[in-house]
């Protein structure tokens, strides 16, 4: 009998999602072909040593570093410009420059601490449109190569340089998984249709709370409560931001001067394999128990 795989045994406990977004002030996106082992960045065919530098600095910046490539066969060119994204998620700010590099070393060269703050670091231009990575790294997780690639590939048919084959987001159990860049918004249990609507909604500057995983700018506690309070109000423009975060409460402000405290509560869920073949473990899941409005619109 064939092990049930981590995504169909999350979907049928019915994991909730909000609030596992991994949590990156910014985005590195590095087109990268040919096969990926577990560890992308040092078991890829990327320069080993220039993969291991490039995520010590990003980890110190608070940069989330993923190695790309296009869907279908993975031809790696030696020379051949590789394309090369990098996004910054700061609320009401989000920004994505695309360009390519020949060399991979040239990147040692970003302020890393710059992008994390929001800063343009002049690489590359303005990306034309918003783009959706989705995780098929095979060697990290059988779901995400089954369910992913085949998502990555139909989109990719269709959409072009909009979506990527991406490395590990984390998240396994909730395949396919995908990250919209540049807000960093994360999703999970993607099909083709919700994922056109995704990028459709992105390029029209609105947010879609639906299937989220959460916002990757916030920890666990920040991403629930901003989904909470789009939720509430019904507010799908980028104008929320997290501004203060604990494990009880957190404060959601408006761009029109509202503002709202999101009381979470963290409970364990019951031992389930979070990726496959992995030991049965117990999971926390972050859940918001109240939304209190502190200041009203005009106030």
């Amino acid at each position: 009998m064939t092990e049930p795989r981590c995504a169909a045994i999350s979907a049928t406990l019915d994991d909730p999602q909000a609030g596992t977004a991994a949590t990156a002030a910014a985005w590195l996106a590095l087109e990268q072909p040919g096969p990926w082992g577990r560890d992308a960045l040092t078991q890829s065919r990327l320069d080993p040593a220039i993969g291991a530098e490039l995520a010590r600095r990003a980890a110190d910046a608070g940069v989330r570093v993923l190695l790309i490539r296009r869907p279908g066969r993975h031809t790696d060119t030696p020379g051949a410009p590789r394309r090369v994204y990098l996004a910054t998620t700061t609320p009401g700010a989000s920004r994505l420059r695309a360009g390519h590099v020949v060399d991979p070393a040239g990147l040692l060269d970003l302020d890393l601490r710059a992008l994390a703050r929001g800063a343009d670091t002049g690489f590359g231009s303005p990306a034309a449109h918003p783009v959706l990575l989705v995780c098929a790294n095979s060697r990290r997780d059988t779901c995400c190569a089954l369910l992913g690639r085949p998502l990555a590939g139909e989109l990719a048919a269709e959409r072009g340089e909009a979506v990527w084959e991406c490395t590990h987001t984390g998240g396994h159990r909730f395949a396919p998984t995908g990250v919209l860049l540049p807000t960093g918004y994360t999703y999970g249990r993607l099909d083709a249709g919700f994922a056109r609507l995704l990028l459709d909604r992105a390029a029209a500057g609105h947010v879609v709370t639906d299937r989220c995983r959460g916002r990757s700018t916030h920890g666990p506690a920040g991403q629930v409560a901003d989904l909470a309070v789009r939720e509430l109000t019904g507010e799908h423009r980028d104008t929320l931001a997290v501004v203060g975060e604990t494990a009880h409460g957190v404060t959601v402000r408006h761009d029109d001067g509202r503002a709202w405290h999101v009381a979470v509560t963290t409970r364990e869920l019951p031992a389930r394999p979070v990726s496959c073949g992995a030991t049965p473990t117990a999971p926390t899941a972050v859940s918001v128990t109240g939304v209190r409005p502190l200041v009203p619109a005009g106030d």
